[in-house]
């Protein structure tokens, strides 16, 4: 391995640590702009759509830049436009150009993420060594950090001065990442691929394996702490501790995975981590007390954790397809589930419990099992 690999390598982890960090930093923004704008959780429930439906309708443009123009171009134009985002929603003045802003958040952000999985599919074939899962862990230390110092901030200074230092933060990452970022634009002569979804079906399964991964992530990130208090009586403190042991174990395997991809494969370590989120997942419907549904949660994230950087390393080396255009179907794909589940699961709770649910959840999983051998693309360094 050269230098020039050694630096691209740590330029893309340094670009998904930046977008966990606006990403994280954003959530403790949703209660500021309510109180500021005085609206109610339903109008606020519609800006957070927003974000979504922006990252829904940005990242095949992103993709279709990837594939005409190379990731790290893309990138770079994902990157600069995410960087001051949070500063647009601060200051504007009213509830629909808030919402806009949001809107344009979620877009730039979506791209970003789309380019920056592509650039690490490229770093991983240039240095034929899985990369993914550490780079996904970066991502959560970027989440974490965001949220973490975000309240604090906000609290002490206002949003404002929050959103100027996290744009200050996310612009030195860039100014020292972009410049070292793996360059894989295509040759002069190369075919340009066209600019439509992939008509092969292969990337929509994989999409589905990302998808409900992510949704028992989404899951637990929104409801685990109301499992905790409501159905088990937890106080307050107990209950936080539901997601945090999630995001924990998922954070530790995510920097253990590559090196678990590259001794047993992209297709077991799947079906592996299928199973451990499966149990885990159990464990925690079935619970009675908070303990061993924490630990249930806990070992949920073990199995999580990996399951979508795999399908993105395999989404990114479908042979015969752009990587861009089969990462921004499986991107779409995937956080539509972190998207659609708080609702729907919502919806569900008033009818069954969030133990039951979890079960239910266990049982989806059944699906990235079945079509784990799909996963097999994610082994480029074994072709």
């Amino acid at each position: 391995m050269d230098m020039t690999d050694g630096r691209a390598r740590w330029a893309v982890s340094a670009l998904f640590f930046a977008n966990g960090l606006l990403v994280g930093s954003w959530a403790p923004k949703i209660p500021v702009l309510m109180a500021r704008l005085g609206i109610t959780e339903a109008m606020a429930g519609l800006i957070v759509l927003g974000l979504g439906a922006g990252s829904l309708c940005v990242m095949p443009v992103f993709g279709a830049m990837v594939a005409r123009a190379g990731s790290a171009r893309a990138v770079r134009v994902a990157a600069w436009a995410a960087c001051s985002s949070l500063v647009w929603m601060s200051v504007m003045p009213g509830y629909w150009s808030v919402a806009a802003a949001v809107f344009l958040f979620g877009g730039v952000i979506g791209g970003m993420d789309v380019a920056m999985n592509a650039n690490a599919v490229a770093v991983e074939r240039n240095r034929k060594r899985a990369i993914m899962s550490s780079c996904h862990g970066f991502w959560s230390l970027g989440g974490l950090a965001g949220a973490g110092a975000g309240g604090a901030l906000i609290l002490a200074f206002g949003e404002i001065f929050h959103s100027v230092m996290v744009t200050i933060a996310v612009a030195g990452v860039l100014v020292w990442a972009l410049p070292r970022l793996l360059e894989d634009r295509p040759a002069p002569d190369a075919e340009k691929p066209p600019l439509r979804l992939p008509r092969t079906p292969l990337p929509y399964l994989i999409g589905l394996m990302a998808l409900t991964a992510m949704i028992p992530e989404g899951a637990i990130l929104d409801w685990a702490a109301v499992y905790l208090q409501r159905e088990m009586g937890a106080s307050l403190a107990v209950a936080g501790w539901g997601f945090a042991a999630c995001a924990g174990t998922m954070a530790v395997m995510r920097f253990l995975g590559d090196a678990l991809r590259r001794r047993f494969g992209a297709v077991t370590t799947l079906r592996a981590s299928a199973g451990v989120a499966m149990a885990g997942l159990a464990l925690a419907g079935l619970a009675d007390t908070p303990g061993p549904a924490i630990a249930g949660f806990a070992l949920a994230g073990i199995g999580i954790a990996n399951m979508v950087p795999i399908a993105f390393s395999a989404a990114g080396n479908v042979p015969g397809l752009a990587a861009g255009m089969g990462l921004s179907v499986v991107t779409m794909m995937g956080y539509s589930g972190i998207l659609l589940a708080p609702g729907s699961i919502g919806f569900l709770a008033e009818h069954l419990s969030l133990g039951t649910i979890y079960l239910a959840l266990a049982g989806l999983l059944v699906i990235p099992l079945a079509l784990s051998h799909l996963a097999g693309t994610a082994d480029f360094e074994k072709r």
